[in-house]
């Protein structure tokens, strides 16, 4: 019995994505028919990438569009992307919006990995501050506990806390790692389920809050200019842009401004609602697009510097983060020192007294 793929659940890299796009963008730009290139390109394709290929080929063979091939995996291609390729399809220029794709995929890898290299130090201090704290409770704190329990001395809190961290740790280390397990796995499956629910308050930090509005603008702006660019409608662009962002008030500043577009008005005027979000500079460049009837490239102007904002404030943020994380750490770990050397200097002190 065959089995049943579930197309929804598929994934791909974007580094496969990028590697698709492109040899379909430069096979059809070459003059190679559709489906040549896609039957020439399953020859070699494996795992995931090969059940994307199949599904594009088998649509096309039955007089389908390549975007209903893509509608099938929205875990690989969203919403708008899916709308562009019918657009470019329907005007025929695929090969020319196939390579704005794979741009725009290039540029979300390359702030995925700006992304990455931000938290590889942050993560590298908390691994080598949780490997400080087990060597303690596993090998400092069971051999002064000892000397404290024989002696009977008068143990502050964070000492005592120590030592019942340790005890856990220590002889009752299966029942700690299956609780470490579960409460792992509760967090995950949390995550997974629940996860807009979390991130929301996460996206009003003082310090997050300003990088993740200007990413919602560069996404907002860049997707735009492409469904623009491929000769969607601005009512339609605006919606399909409704789904790229994460911040409910830039959404709201959309769903207005798409309000505003239907009943007549220019685009600029709906951002000007949100001036206390939407910078005033990107409002002035969209309006001069509106007036000279550049639209999509004042968009794509907008994104390149609200790109260009979202890098140096990373950068900025990661130089920030680095003495803070420094700081945190020491403090934590001159704590634990602290607890447990302050009762050794009480017991010193109390032997000296007599």
């Amino acid at each position: 019995m065959k089995k049943v793929i579930n197309l929804k659940n598929i994934k791909i890299s974007n580094s496969e994505k990028i590697e698709l796009i492109m040899n379909l963008s430069t096979m059809i730009a070459a003059g190679i028919s559709i489906l040549s290139a896609v039957e020439s390109l399953l020859e070699d394709a494996k795992g995931n990438q090969k059940i994307v290929l199949q599904t594009l080929n088998d649509h096309i063979f039955q007089g389908k569009r390549v975007y209903s091939a893509f509608a099938e995996f929205p875990q690989i291609f969203d919403k708008v992307t899916v709308n562009i390729v019918k657009a470019a399809e329907e005007s025929g220029t695929l090969d020319v919006v196939l390579k704005d794709i794979k741009d725009n995929i290039r540029k979300e890898m390359e702030f995925n990995d700006k992304i990455k290299s931000a938290l590889m130090y942050p993560v590298l201090i908390i691994i080598v501050f949780v490997g400080v704290l087990l060597m303690i409770l596993i090998v400092v704190i069971p051999k002064i506990s000892i000397v404290f329990l024989r002696l009977k001395v008068a143990l502050p809190l964070p000492t005592q806390i120590l030592m019942v961290a340790s005890d856990i740790v220590v002889n009752k280390t299966v029942p700690f790692i299956l609780v470490s397990a579960a409460i792992i796995g509760i967090l995950s499956y949390i995550g997974k389920n629940y996860s807009k629910a979390i991130i929301q308050p996460l996206l009003s930090l003082p310090v997050i809050a300003p990088l993740v509005l200007k990413i919602d603008l560069t996404r907002f702006t860049y997707s735009l200019y492409l469904l623009l660019n491929s000769g969607i409608p601005i009512t339609i662009a605006l919606q399909l842009c409704e789904e790229v962002v994460v911040k409910k008030e830039v959404f709201t500043i959309i769903h207005k401004t798409y309000d505003m577009v239907v009943s007549g008005k220019n685009m600029s005027e709906g951002l000007k609602k949100g001036k206390k979000i939407i910078p005033s500079i990107m409002v002035k460049i969209i309006e001069a697009g509106e007036k000279s009837g550049t639209l999509d490239k004042s968009l794509h102007d907008v994104s390149e510097y609200l790109d260009y904002e979202v890098a140096s404030s990373i950068k900025t943020a990661t130089t920030l983060l680095e003495p803070i994380m420094l700081v945190v750490v020491g403090v934590l770990v001159g704590g634990m020192m602290m607890a447990i050397i302050a009762p050794i200097y009480g017991l010193i002190g109390s032997v000296t007294a007599k």
